[in-house]
């Protein structure tokens, strides 16, 4: 398929938690004749769908989406495994002549496909792990996430607290070979022509918008759908359990905290996570395109992608 002339076009739609990237999507794909790769670790699961905001099935009807309800909430998807689940859904969108459009907001994981990276070859050390588990379960995630962060910043930066098997990870790599872990990913560079389009709201816009999408999740039945999955056998210490809204309504159901209590500390932390989200893709970067959502921008943003000099040939793309 080909683009501009150019050979593997790739479009890439980023931006914060709900600043409107959904609809822009849809709306895009739909001008575009392209189909959607989600981009978001937290619609991989089955049965998730409330508190993770989740297209809704007339919205997947609309435009084929990729990489939403891949797995259940007990199975593991890697970095390494989304990586290559990506490249496969890309392909196939190539094969029907369409254009991918990769869209989310978990910067990580966009960054290994339109960066190649290669996560560190360290062989998994049972035994460490086993120990840095232990240590986990004695000081809980968030201290574990601190020590961490004293080692090495920046893999901190790109882990949130709560996600204590990719903390473990972190450190057993660090422990094993006595060096930082972000050094020892490397990066192959882009396979390919590659645009990326920003959609960004004010701060306290985007604030306000969280706070009002987790009080209709609440109201929508997030802590029914969570003591659901209880239900199901799906243990509250899963890694998928650990997500923002899923282990405050852990903590409603045992009684450790309010419902109140939870939707506070639910809207601060995915407040927090806003502003990780904004260190992945920033607004000075030249590579990025920015939009605001609250324009009538689906016509400039056709309009751009139809262009042909603001395309990076995936020859071309720089090793940061």
């Amino acid at each position: 398929m080909q683009w501009c002339n150019l050979p593997d076009p790739l479009v890439v739609l980023v931006g914060p938690t709900a600043v409107g990237k959904t609809d822009a999507a849809l709306r895009l794909a739909e001008a575009l004749n392209a189909e959607i790769v989600s981009v978001d670790s937290r619609l991989f699961y089955r049965g998730m769908d409330i508190g993770t905001a989740k297209p809704s099935l007339i919205e997947r009807q609309r435009v084929p989406h990729h990489l939403i309800d891949v797995c259940n909430p007990d199975e593991t998807w890697s970095l390494s495994v989304f990586q290559q689940a990506a490249k496969s859904a890309i392909d196939g969108i190539y094969s029907r002549g369409r254009l991918p459009l990769l869209v989310g907001g978990t910067g990580q994981y966009i960054r290994a496909v339109i960066e190649g990276w290669a996560a560190p070859t360290q062989e998994p050390d049972v035994r460490l792990r086993e120990v840095l588990e232990g240590w986990a379960a004695e000081i809980g995630p968030v201290e574990l996430h601190r020590r961490l962060a004293v080692l090495d910043p920046a893999a901190a930066e790109r882990i949130l607290p709560g996600n204590v098997r990719r903390t473990i990870r972190a450190l057993e790599v660090i422990f094993s070979t006595g060096r930082r872990f972000d050094e020892q990913r490397t990066k192959r560079g882009s396979e390919y022509s590659l645009l990326i389009i920003g959609l960004r709201r004010p701060r306290s816009e985007v604030y306000a918008r969280v706070d009002a999408r987790i009080d209709q999740m609440v109201e929508n039945g997030l802590l029914e759908e969570v003591r659901g999955l209880l239900a199901r056998g799906y243990s509250a210490q899963l890694p998928s359990m650990s997500a923002i809204g899923y282990r405050e309504m852990i903590a409603v159901l045992e009684g450790r905290m309010t419902l109140a209590d939870a939707v506070l500390s639910m809207k601060s932390l995915t407040h927090q996570y806003v502003r990780r989200q904004a260190n992945w893709f920033k607004e000075s970067d030249p590579a990025i395109h920015w939009f605001d959502a609250g324009t009538d921008y689906l016509d400039a943003m056709v309009k751009l992608i139809h262009s042909c000099g603001e395309w990076i040939p995936r020859e071309s793309t720089p090793e940061t």
